[in-house]
């Protein structure tokens, strides 16, 4: 099953990056698996998959500890500062940086470890209440106060769309993401770079990627309806 959802999503992928003149190399599938056995997630490595998202920081820590070493694990759900120290050294990319006051303390983690951390800043383009992420007004100002850190490198931007089986619903917010980082790009703040941009889920990553998502975060997709992302 799920050797045939990623054959899916796979040929997925390479339509949307043909429809818009990309190449897959581009494009980096992350494999959502909150709440996913082990077992499970192996049958995904042995398919070649190397990179898995995480939405919760102790399902991370635990699968971090008994799975290959080889695996890139992203953080892609909020994070709070108390739980920090548990993540950096573990994620490879923390893609839901929304406050200064997160941004120090990994900052802070990182130097204690002697590491570079790499994160994206979360923007709720859409400004649902529901939702975690900088208000895109914010993101600049906030950027140029972290690029002064030490242990932090930005890469970019994430965000996430409404929830709609209407993958054209989201199509203006990942447009919009894009203007914003493109925008950044052109302050040529030292220590920041827009290379990344993470938007798009089951539901939406063709049209994500067809607007310029460089990281799409896929779960159902995947590993079957029972589970979300």
């Amino acid at each position: 099953m799920i050797a045939q959802g990623l054959q899916e999503v796979e040929e997925n992928i390479c339509q949307a990056c043909k429809k818009v003149g990309r190449s897959r190399d581009e494009i980096t599938l992350v494999a959502v698996t909150k709440t996913q056995s082990t077992s499970i997630i192996l049958e995904a490595y042995e398919e070649g998959v190397r990179n898995f998202g995480e939405n919760k920081v102790q399902e991370l820590v635990d699968k971090f500890d008994h799975l290959p070493d080889d695996i890139h694990w992203h953080m892609i759900g909020h994070l709070q500062r108390n739980k920090v120290r548990q993540v950096v050294g573990r994620a490879k990319l923390i893609h839901s940086v929304d406050s200064l006051r997160l941004a120090e303390a990994i900052d802070q983690e990182s130097a204690k470890r002697s590491l570079i951390s790499d994160i994206l800043l979360e923007v709720n383009v859409a400004e649902e209440e529901s939702k975690f992420g900088l208000k895109i007004k914010e993101t600049l100002p906030l950027i140029k106060k972290i690029s002064t850190m030490k242990h932090i490198r930005v890469n970019g931007l994430m965000t996430m769309g409404f929830f709609s089986d209407n993958p054209e619903t989201n199509r203006k917010i990942f447009v919009d993401l894009k203007k914003l980082s493109v925008d950044i790009a052109t302050e040529k703040i030292d220590n920041i770079n827009m290379r990344v941009l993470s938007m798009g889920m089951t539901n939406d990553y063709q049209v994500a990627i067809e607007e310029g998502a460089t990281i799409v975060r896929v779960g159902t997709g995947i590993f079957g309806a029972r589970y979300s992302g």
